[in-house]
């Protein structure tokens, strides 16, 4: 499903306009993506969870020349999904 399915669904399970869908889903991405860029966790109750964790520095191998190469630790988003999602 992309993103104008999904602006559909929305529209046609609440029984409103896609514009008002569009604006809808376009709010809760920004104030996702505003709350992990702030490091906050966002949970949504029997859906799941979106948390921001690190990933420490490891040493790699790069696959055409076969060397080693430092790879460096970095912010990840990870989601965990709710009891009715699973």
């Amino acid at each position: 499903m992309n993103k104008s399915e999904l602006i559909n669904a929305i529209a046609n399970n609440a029984g409103i306009t896609k514009a008002d869908a569009k604006k809808a889903l376009d709010g809760f991405i920004d104030a996702t993506t505003e709350a992990l860029k702030k490091g906050e966790k966002v949970a949504i109750l029997g859906f799941g969870t979106f948390d921001v964790t690190e990933r420490k520095a490891r040493t790699g191998i790069n696959p055409l020349t076969k060397e080693k190469i430092q790879i460096p630790e970095k912010k990840v988003i990870k989601f965990k999904p709710g009891s009715d999602l699973k």
